[in-house]
């Protein structure tokens, strides 16, 4: 072969390969774009916040052909990251993970100075922290901020590049473009959920001030905002507690969400709860791990364990707050937001204005009641009384004219009851000006005096949650009974028992039976010990109705329960007394 011809042939195939490669090239740099305009328009395809930044990871995850993939969303002390968004684990590498990475270590790099970062071995780099226990090994990586407008919101991370290789100067700049289109949608986004949380809160304030301007009972509004709170908040739990009239406790009235049946009914004193000192303060209250800080009621640590990061809003200003709304989320979750912050801050002032003017409309009803009373009252004194008197004179005076005896007999009779029903009116008049002085009824006020007063004996104060309708229920022969119940329990407890955690419940059902439970986690009754006091608790509830039931407690100690039922609901009076036009005495 003439080898002059040879070299023309070899630059020519050089020329074909080069041009070969370089076709390829274009053709991957143009699928690579297409893959990012496609990512683009997939992430823009909703504007749910949490989806969206879960499309944004997965986008990213195949832009690059990683195996694993992550979306760190940074708190708001710019620090620490609040949220971790992971694709690429299965249900059971995740369940392996002891806690999810908080921003250490090379994530903490990232927060601090928000570059691209591209590594071909994570445990080289000097930053590197290692990983949390239960965590896949990984070894290359790539990480590229999220900026919203000016702020950096998070990071992506990527990691293990599919087939053994390293992340390149392409998957940089893609990923990096990628993160700049996540921007932006992230914002929209937000916007759309600010909005939406605007337009819920408006329909909640209005739902609030109509229920208050169309009557409904306080605990029809208070249930209602504490349902709405959490609805607006995105929160795990919500409770709302309200003062005693010396605002000494609060009683965690409502609670609506994750362990409300638990918190619903605890009583806390004020002085050490942090709903003390909001209620105290009249200022809100940010915690970082609820159940864990030495201000939180020791009662409320238990059944409210799971709670983390929490905000606490007065209902009210210093002076005046007339409850304390808590709005938590659950250990590991994000704090709530600064825009959910302002929101539920805001509705729950509302709902404080809203409470006060309904607490004004109440009291006016009332007194309008009270005065009503007093006119009836002083009426029937001054004219009803003074007219019968004069026609029983008139009467008595016409006897020595009856010329029949036994007309003269009829006269004096009617006289006689004249000064019977005279008598009446005066017994009615009494009962209107005491009616409007009785006393409320107090038994769980005394229950509360009566856990403080045993609290001395059993060396801790003892849990206790109280149900709603004792006190326009129980009749002074029921709350004798019960207070003689629970202190032999209390009683028994500290004698016997050798607790450390006691936990009382007194409520009732929807049956009409009224329950008392006292629950210890001590060593239980001796054998040998007298069972006097078990039995006199025993024939209490026989003489009610009722039955004693003592038995092992879950997880050891002693549980009593007490059951008796509750007398039926007391009728609205209808005595005829309801404000009226003067002159009218509607009586029977």
């Amino acid at each position: 072969m003439d080898g002059g011809g040879l070299l023309p042939q070899l630059r020519l195939d050089d020329l074909l390969a080069e041009l070969q490669s370089r076709l390829e090239a274009v053709l991957a740099t143009r699928d690579r774009m297409h893959g990012l305009l496609e990512a683009v328009i997939a992430i823009g395809s909703g504007l749910d916040l949490e989806a969206m930044l879960r499309r944004i990871v997965e986008a990213a995850v195949d832009l690059v052909d990683a195996r694993y993939g992550a979306l760190g969303v940074i708190g708001e002390d710019e620090r620490r990251l609040s949220e971790f968004i992971p694709v690429g684990l299965d249900p059971d590498e995740i369940s392996r993970i002891h806690h999810w990475p908080e921003g250490r270590g090379l994530l903490g790099l990232l927060i601090n100075e928000p570059h691209p970062l591209r590594l071909a071995d994570i445990a080289g780099h000097p930053e590197s922290s290692g990983f949390p226990d239960g965590h896949p090994a990984m070894r290359t990586f790539l990480g590229v901020p999220v900026r919203v407008r000016d702020r950096v919101f998070g990071n992506l991370y990527l990691t293990e590049k599919r087939g053994g290789g390293e992340f390149t100067e392409d998957d940089e700049a893609v990923l990096t473009a990628l993160g700049a289109a996540a921007g932006i949608a992230i914002e929209n986004a937000r916007l759309y959920e600010e909005a939406r949380r605007q337009q819920a809160w408006l329909r909640a304030s209005s739902q609030l001030t109509m229920q208050l301007l169309s009557g409904d009972s306080a605990q029809a509004v208070l249930s209602a905002l504490t349902s709405q709170a959490l609805e607006l908040s995105g929160a795990d739990l919500v409770t709302l507690a309200l003062p005693d009239v010396d605002r000494r406790r609060l009683t965690l009235e409502y609670a609506e969400g994750d362990g409300a049946a638990e918190a619903r009914g605890l009583v806390v004193a004020a002085e050490k709860s942090l709903s003390g000192q909001v209620l105290e303060t009249g200022e809100p209250l940010t915690v970082e791990d609820f159940a864990a800080d030495e201000r939180t009621a020791e009662a409320t640590r238990l059944p409210m364990g799971h709670i983390g990061p929490a905000v606490l809003f007065p209902l009210g200003t210093r002076g005046n707050v007339r409850g304390v709304l808590t709005v938590g989320r659950r250990h590991g979750g994000p704090p709530l937001p600064p825009a959910a912050v302002s929101v539920v801050a805001a509705f729950a002032a509302q709902a404080a204005v809203a409470l006060e003017l309904a607490a004004r409309r109440a009291d006016a009803e009332q007194l309008s009641v009270l005065e009503d009373r007093d006119r009836i009252a002083r009426d029937l004194h001054d004219l009803v009384i003074q007219r019968l008197y004069a026609t029983g004179m008139s009467l008595e005076g016409t006897v020595p004219m009856a010329t029949r005896r036994e007309v003269a007999d009829r006269i004096r009779s009617a006289v006689d009851a004249m000064d019977d029903t005279i008598k009446d009116i005066r017994a009615t008049i009494f009962a209107l000006q005491a009616r409007g002085r009785a006393e409320e009824p107090r038994l769980r006020a005394d229950i509360v005096a009566l856990v403080d007063e045993m609290t001395e004996m059993l060396g801790f104060a003892p849990a206790l949650r109280l149900g709603s309708g004792l006190d326009s229920r129980a009749t002074a022969e029921l709350s004798e009974h019960l207070l003689a119940v629970l202190r032999e329990a209390l009683s028994n407890a500290a004698r016997h028992s050798g607790a450390t955690r006691v936990d009382v419940t007194v409520d009732t059902d929807a049956a009409g039976t009224l329950t008392v439970l006292v629950r210890d986690n001590g060593s239980g009754i001796p054998a040998g010990t007298r069972r006097s006091g078990l039995a006199n608790m025993a024939d209490r509830a026989d003489k009610l109705g009722g039955e004693l039931r003592l038995s092992p407690a879950e997880g050891g100690g002693t549980e009593l329960e007490w059951k008796v039922p509750m007398p039926p609901e007391p009728a609205e009076p209808d005595d005829g007394l309801r404000p009226s036009p003067p002159g009218r005495y509607p009586l029977r």
